[in-house]
């Protein structure tokens, strides 16, 4: 610990070359983010993270050939249950499937074995000051590497928590971790992050798309554009129908993607029309923009039901800032039995459903209670809310071919519960194995019943 706490301070040294940098939290509370302008901040940074984390855990691997699940139910992430097979991998992939037998390197009889989760939809930089205990704000300014550390931290809990894959829409942050952990240095999910936001003042149509063209320069690996305000401010459309269609149609020339804030029917119907590749939150949909999410092929990341619980349940951290007040309190509250309508109509129509969670400050960690209300509340079937954040959010991610699916070829993203979701949905709280690209970053099988 001696020695974490010395990389700590070189890191804290390193942070005097910093400059502040606005930005937009989940809850649209303008922040300032302290981004690190010389090398040797970043660097040290890096160091200190990467030391926590590789006393915190380290990938477990046999040294030689390949791995062996031996499992008794598995859920192959497209509506299929597996029963008595060895999943063998050899490197980060599956190669086949076979019947069980003895000789596996994990044992997970006991266990549901399915894909790892993907959460398209959460704010890894959101947190709670450790100071305050309260959301985060410009008023409390931190350090470039403490910022990083918290939303490193925030990834890592989603990570322990069964998701192997996760969207940030999206924050500068997200950059480097994203690239330190596909190279192997930290252990972490997958991440997808588009940097920035775009909104109704980011400018003209032609201005958005040069925007657009800049970011996927700098490695966005998607869009996020806010096409209306906030739940707390009556989720009216902000951006016109010309900048909408500027960003989606740019994103769609770029081959990239991109998900749109549109709380209401008419930015909603207006970013389906724009081509636009997923409408996130949709809290109040029309039915007309349900059959034309089913015409025209968009994913509904409905993020209506564990964001706007987490918000109550933690009202004490957030009233008072921005437009986090009483009326704002009550506009959520009016929301979540009209979101869930929203959801059971897009869910009875067919509607391609992503799985995403808008999870910030005090939601990390606990995205899988997002799959509990949507199968408690929204009606949705335990095996389809399994398919919705395995398959079909990673076909969102125009990634299916890669993850979500436990099949050869695929990656080894690998989770396990104590239970059976199918059964009881709150198995997903209890993960007790995590394996992503075929390395092993969590085993308590042993401590299950």
């Amino acid at each position: 610990m001696k020695v974490v706490a010395n990389l700590m301070a070189r890191a804290a040294s390193a942070a005097s070359a910093v400059t502040a940098v606005t930005a937009v939290t989940a809850g649209g509370v303008a922040v300032v983010l302290a981004l690190a302008t010389s090398a040797l901040a970043i660097s040290a940074l890096a160091i200190t993270v990467l030391a926590i984390s590789t006393i915190t855990l380290s990938a477990q691997a046999p040294a030689t050939g390949p791995i062996v699940i031996r499992a008794s139910t598995v859920l192959d992430g497209k509506g299929k249950v597996l029963s008595n097979v060895n999943i063998v991998i050899e490197g980060s992939k599956i190669v086949r499937i076979e019947p069980a037998k003895p000789g596996a390197t994990y044992d997970l009889r006991t266990q549901t074995v399915m894909p790892g989760f993907i959460d398209t939809h959460t704010h890894i930089v959101d947190h709670f000051d450790r100071k305050t205990g309260r959301l985060h704000t410009a008023d409390e300014p931190e350090t470039p590497e403490q910022t990083t550390l918290y939303a490193y931290e925030n990834a890592y809990k989603t990570f322990t928590a069964g998701f192997t894959t996760i969207q940030s829409p999206g924050n500068i942050v997200d950059k480097d971790i994203r690239d330190w952990i596909n190279d192997g240095r930290l252990p972490g999910p997958r991440i997808l992050t588009s940097l920035y936001q775009l909104f109704d003042t980011s400018g003209t149509p032609d201005q958005i798309r040069g925007l657009v063209d800049k970011w996927a320069a700098e490695g966005a690996d998607f869009v996020k554009v806010f096409a209306s305000g906030s739940i707390r401010n009556g989720g009216l459309q902000t951006m016109s129908d010309a900048q909408i269609q500027a960003a989606c149609g740019e994103a769609n020339k770029l081959g990239k993607r991109s998900i749109v804030h549109a709380q209401g029917p008419d930015s909603a119907k207006a970013a389906i029309l724009a081509g636009c590749t997923s409408i996130e939150h949709g809290n109040r949909l029309s039915d007309e923009d349900v059959a034309l999410m089913v015409q025209h092929g968009t994913y509904f990341d409905s993020n209506n039901h564990l964001m706007i619980h987490n918000y109550l349940e933690n009202k004490a951290h957030f009233l008072g800032i921005g437009n986090y007040t009483e009326e704002g309190y009550g506009y959520m509250e009016r929301g979540l039995p009209v979101g869930n309508d929203s959801f059971k109509r897009a869910l009875a129509a067919g509607v391609k459903m992503t799985f995403g969670t808008d999870a910030t400050a005090g939601a990390h960690g606990r995205n899988a209670e997002e799959l509990i209300y949507r199968v408690k509340d929204g009606g949705m079937a335990p095996m389809a809310a399994i398919v919705s954040a395995t398959s079909t959010s990673a076909d969102s991610l125009r990634l299916g071919d890669q993850i979500g699916t436990i099949a050869p070829g695929m990656e080894a993203d690998i989770i396990a519960t104590d239970g059976n979701p199918l059964m009881d949905v709150t198995a997903v709280r209890r993960i007790t194995f995590v394996m992503k690209g075929g390395k092993l970053y969590k085993n308590e099988v042993h401590a299950s019943k």
